[in-house]
């Protein structure tokens, strides 16, 4: 049952080109939650290409080779974190992840895959309901982002929005 499971989450994921959130998973298979982070699991360590967001499980979203991408450093404010996001968005690109510097771990790595300022939106509003704490929160608020975008004009519209905000480190 679990293998049958199994296949029928791959076949959805990769049939769907919005994420899916674990809850979402576990009440159209039945299951709890719990279950459904075992599988995802389980079908990574057999090579499957899902990766978990802060909007929900996408697949094939790693291997998407951008045009150009570009990392930038920044530092702000959890209240400027909305203005930060949107920006980059707004600018054409997309918002990979966010990287901090850990003095125990090293680097920390979350997947963003913001690209529209409704991700943006969603984000915030997850980010604020939840109570959580972004990674910036660990240096600081000194972090990295990864962007892409089709064109290099975009990563330069971002930067040039960031360096006027006050966000990008230089």
């Amino acid at each position: 049952m679990g293998a049958d499971r199994r296949l029928a989450l791959l076949q959805l994921l990769r049939e769907r080109r919005q994420p899916v959130t674990g809850a979402e998973l576990a009440q159209r298979f039945g299951v709890s939650r719990q279950v459904i982070v075992q599988d995802i699991a389980l079908l990574r360590a057999q090579g499957a290409d899902i990766v978990a967001t802060a909007q929900g499980y996408l697949y094939g979203e790693a291997s998407v080779p951008a045009v150009v991408s570009r990392r930038l450093a920044c530092r702000h404010t959890a209240q400027q974190t909305r203005a930060e996001l949107l920006s980059m968005v707004k600018a054409g690109c997309r918002v990979v992840d966010v990287i901090v510097e850990h003095p125990l771990y090293g680097e920390i790595r979350g997947l963003l895959l913001l690209r529209t300022a409704a991700d943006v939106e969603e984000f915030v509003r997850r980010y604020e309901s939840q109570g959580a704490q972004l990674l910036s929160s660990l240096t600081g608020g000194v972090h990295l982002h990864t962007l892409e975008a089709a064109m290099p004009a975009a990563l330069e519209r971002a930067e040039k929005e960031l360096k006027r905000l006050g966000i990008l480190l230089t």
